[in-house]
């Protein structure tokens, strides 16, 4: 097996065994979770109720939805629950039917996947390294036509750490909207930016009823096996669609105790200021190797491409996992070719130790 075989950051295991290392030995820098792991507030909450696991969550999901509305300030009635964001991706699927879906890329091969077994045609507009991967939407719009029913964005991308501006948004959603296409706002990391507030479309489902934002706890609340996500949409026709085709119950009891996580603001600050001062740390450190483009992150993780000719992301990545660290090997990325490297932001002593180690063969 090579690393480009692999499609998920998770996919620990799967290394592991190929290089005969036991779990415990590997860090994950390929995961993209918080550092600081699940919110204490829900960790004591999933303690004390363990024995409800005896009993049906609410139906209704009444008492999550009113911490999700709190946390993001949207309405209970326009939310959609679902298990992670991947239900969430392939619901939207479902009740819209794209024939055509336009994706923005590179970004997180989940969508094409998707699409395809939606039986919608795949068209990707490349964002590009000369770039910085950043969007010019003077010029995306242009790529907008009436044979296009669905559009998605990652926002903040993976893997290239960028964003798109509320602003952009904006623009970009109004145009849309006179090619009657569906937008689909991927949120999966944007608690992690440094102004949520700037970037987050969560606002703009209020203007506009083409859009439906995606929310997973597997990142910033560090809670991947609780299997949660929401989605928030003030389309009425997809709400009902979306209503009428759930499971009963499609979200377990635990994930309902661990929505007090959403109201647990020393651990949100903290892992805000956590991040924040090691984004910028490390892509000052990296920055000025005239080996590597850095591209400036505004996630929790950096993207970097490798300049010397005969070194590729699989070098790097057998170089680090030999040592115990395991970075995301971006080969897969629709786009990116097996020059470019991807790892999260940890604790300080283990990212200096990423950046030291990185520095070492670059």
């Amino acid at each position: 097996m090579t690393t480009q075989e692999l499609f998920h950051g998770s996919d620990i295991e799967v290394i592991a065994k190929k290089y005969n290392m036991s779990i415990d030995s590997i860090i994950p820098y390929a995961s993209n979770v918080n550092p600081m792991g699940m919110s204490p507030m829900a960790k004591q909450a999933l303690l004390d109720n363990v024995d409800a696991i005896s009993a049906y969550p609410e139906r209704d999901y009444a008492t999550l939805r009113e911490h999700i509305s709190n946390y993001t300030k949207a309405d209970p009635n326009n939310m959609i629950l679902g298990s992670g964001t991947s239900d969430l991706i392939r619901l939207t699927f479902e009740t819209v039917k794209p024939e055509h879906t336009l994706i923005v890329g590179p970004t997180y091969g989940e969508y094409a996947r998707m699409a395809a077994l939606a039986g919608s045609e795949v068209s990707t507009y490349m964002l590009q390294n000369l770039d910085d991967f950043e969007m010019d939407v003077d010029m995306f719009l242009k790529s907008l036509n009436d044979s296009i029913d669905m559009l998605i964005l990652c926002n903040p991308n993976n893997p290239t750490s960028k964003i798109i501006t509320k602003g952009q948004l904006d623009t970009i959603l109004d145009a849309c909207l006179k090619h009657n296409i569906f937008v689909m706002v991927d949120e999966a990391y944007i608690e992690f930016v440094k102004d949520t507030e700037l970037v987050t479309a969560i606002s703009l489902t209020r203007k506009y009823d083409n859009l439906i934002v995606l929310r997973s706890v597997s990142k910033f609340f560090a809670a991947p096996g609780i299997r949660f996500g929401y989605a928030i949409t003030a389309n009425t026709d997809f709400l009902e669609a979306a209503g009428n085709s759930k499971t009963p119950w499609n979200v377990n009891t635990f994930a309902c105790i661990a929505g007090v996580m959403f109201e647990d603001e020393h651990y949100i600050n903290l892992t805000k200021s956590l991040i924040q001062t090691e984004r910028n740390l490390i892509f000052s450190a990296m920055s000025s190797r005239k080996s590597i483009k850095v591209f400036k992150p505004e996630a929790n993780f950096i993207l970097i491409k490798l300049l010397k000719e005969d070194q590729t992301a699989a070098d790097v990545f057998d170089y680090c996992i030999k040592q115990g660290l395991m970075v995301r090997d971006c080969s897969d990325y629709e786009g990116l070719g097996n020059k470019y490297v991807r790892f999260c932001f940890l604790k300080p002593e283990q990212n200096d130790k990423m950046v030291n180690t990185i520095l070492e063969i670059v």
